[in-house]
């Protein structure tokens, strides 16, 4: 009984962790990465397509990302797409081939980003602590109903208290990392 709330404790945990490095991927650091066009969406046929299945989404060098739709009347509704985003950047067409020159980032931007990135971690940290009260609450309920002992109890709380500070130790780890890569000049 306890070792499958820890198990589903350590599970959402860990899911906290992961949706938090998978939502700082499509921070822009200056450094050009596809992730940054992964929530691109494109009128395809009547229907919204992700840019990813319409073209060909690849790294030219260290700022800069080129796109080359499977069809050529595709061009003009990928260019649409990224002019319409909230990402801020301006593509140049030749021929067939998108590409997309990422400007060096600004101090201030780079000061900005680094605050939504803390902000990032501390929702992540929330996420874990709910996932730890909702843990002590089923082992309380346990205790309640007389299922485990109060040694037991203390033991769980013990435990789960530890797999709280290393999840919380993983999204500082985390949000380290990425705000060294955006204040990296």
């Amino acid at each position: 009984m306890l070792d499958t709330i820890k198990k589903d404790a350590q599970t959402r945990m860990q899911k906290s962790v992961d949706s938090l490095r998978h939502e700082l991927t499509r921070l822009r650091t200056g450094r050009a990465s596809t992730a940054l066009i992964e929530p691109l969406r494109v009128s395809y046929y009547g229907s919204d397509t992700p840019v990813s299945q319409v073209a060909t989404v690849a790294i030219a060098d260290a700022r800069s990302i080129t796109i080359t739709p499977y069809e050529k009347t595709m061009v003009a509704a990928v260019e649409k797409a990224i002019l319409a985003s909230d990402l801020g950047l301006t593509p140049t067409t030749v021929g067939q081939v998108i590409r997309i020159n990422l400007p060096p980032l600004t101090e201030e931007r780079r000061k900005d980003l680094s605050k939504h990135v803390a902000h990032e971690g501390e929702n992540a940290k929330v996420a874990i602590r709910n996932v730890r009260r909702d843990a002590l609450h089923q082992v309380k309920e346990l205790l309640k109903d007389k299922q485990i002992s109060e040694d037991d109890e203390r033991r769980a709380e013990d435990e789960i208290q530890k797999l709280t500070d290393k999840f919380v130790k993983d999204v500082d780890g985390v949000v380290k990392a990425k705000e060294d890569e955006l204040m990296a000049v």
